[in-house]
């Protein structure tokens, strides 16, 4: 791996984050991030639909004339999501009723479309897809952290209706906290997706300012001892 492609794959899932540092996509993290499968249906989504829209872009970049660049790249989009809306529909019937519009709405995402104009439309496919993946990766953590967070919360239990994605064979995945766990309504509503969301950027910053710190004491020159008079 070349060390352009290790800086996207550190963009993608860590320094240039879509939902912990330029905070898009938020809508729907949001609103379908009430448990772990719903964060990871909606994830696995959201990647497919990155890494194709990339690839396409990517391929027809030299063709594409400046004037109406973004019509076509939100058209690739949009074909691109309306057949994972059909797959869905035939193949995870259920869980895409859960996801409702939100599946559709992913047309509107601004973070694919930001990654097809800033990154897509000026590198080659290799790239664009890898930054498409890891763009995707780096999302779908943050979903499946933030649905499993306020699931347990919430709910007490994880991996609650696995079956929807997995199948019949996944309805022992479910783990439960406790029998008689009273649950907290919060973590489970709206403000506890905005709480959540708040804490995972506090973590991610406060890591950043770690590693910001250890840097610097590594790089300060060492100063020579004096030597007696």
């Amino acid at each position: 791996m070349t060390s352009e492609q290790q800086t996207i794959v550190k963009n993608g899932l860590w320094k240039n984050n879509v939902a912990l540092v330029q905070l898009l996509g938020l809508c729907p993290l949001l609103a379908v991030t009430s448990t772990f499968i719903n964060g990871l249906g909606l994830g696995i989504a959201t990647l497919i639909t990155l890494v194709l829209s990339n690839t396409f872009v990517s391929i027809i970049r030299h063709w594409t004339r400046p004037e109406v660049r973004i019509p076509i790249f939100v058209l690739i989009i949009a074909s691109i999501v309306t057949a994972i809306e059909l797959a869905m529909n035939a193949w995870f019937y259920e869980l895409f009723l859960v996801l409702g519009i939100f599946i559709p709405l992913i047309v509107t995402n601004c973070s694919i479309l930001a990654r097809a104009e800033a990154f897509a439309a000026r590198n080659n496919v290799l790239d664009s897809a890898l930054d498409g993946f890891m763009m995707g990766m780096g999302f779908i953590l943050v979903l499946i952290t933030l649905g499993g967070m306020r699931e347990l919360l919430g709910q007490g239990t994880l991996f609650a209706d696995a079956h929807l994605m997995f199948g019949s064979a996944a309805e022992g995945m479910e783990l439960t906290l406790s029998d008689d766990y009273p649950g907290f309504l919060l973590a489970i509503l709206p403000p506890g997706a905005f709480i959540g969301l708040g804490f995972l950027i506090a973590i991610k910053n406060a890591v950043d300012r770690y590693q910001s710190k250890k840097v610097v004491r590594v790089a300060a020159p060492v100063k020579p001892a004096e030597s007696p008079a």
